[in-house]
């Protein structure tokens, strides 16, 4: 089977990715870290990618709620924040790196909720098969240049939520 391209479905693999590395990062026989790594990035750049090219084009749909848009991008603003205060806790599996790990959690689960239930859903019912393989295409190559910048440093995260 071929991959998608569906941005939708595109956008669901990730979030279906990322719930997976919360469940490595609560377990204490996991590489913790290294899937706190993998997530940083992963969300880092989903996030940039849906900013860059999936957003803009949606808002364009007049069956879309513009609110929901900007909604998702302040919410993105605040996984932002919560993933940089995990990463700057020191010890791995300390009750400081637990306690951040659930308040990440939970700003992430609610926003890929949302996104899942208002946007994706209204792109499903607006947006054109072939319309949403093309902005597939466009997340997929920004999410990668993201990848390969390292956009999941403390460094980036930080630039991140100070701008």
């Amino acid at each position: 089977m071929a991959e998608t391209q569906d941005v939708v479905e595109l956008i669901l693999e990730d979030h279906r990715r990322m719930e997976d590395l919360f469940r490595r990062m609560r377990s204490v026989e996991d590489d913790r870290a290294g899937a706190l790594r993998e997530f940083a990035d992963l969300l880092i750049a989903h996030a940039q990618a849906e900013e860059a090219e999936v957003y803009p084009a949606l808002k364009r749909y007049k069956n879309i709620d513009d609110e929901e848009v900007e909604h998702g991008e302040h919410e993105h603003d605040e996984g932002n924040e919560a993933l940089l205060e995990l990463l700057q806790v020191e010890e791995v599996g300390s009750d400081e790196w637990d306690s951040k790990l659930e308040e990440l959690v939970e700003a992430v689960t609610h926003h890929a909720d949302e996104e899942e239930r208002t946007i994706l859903n209204g792109a499903r019912e607006n947006v054109a098969m072939d319309r949403r393989e093309e902005l597939g295409r466009a997340f997929r190559q920004e999410r990668e240049r993201q990848l390969k910048a390292g956009c999941g440093s403390v460094e980036n995260v930080r630039k991140l939520v100070e701008s």
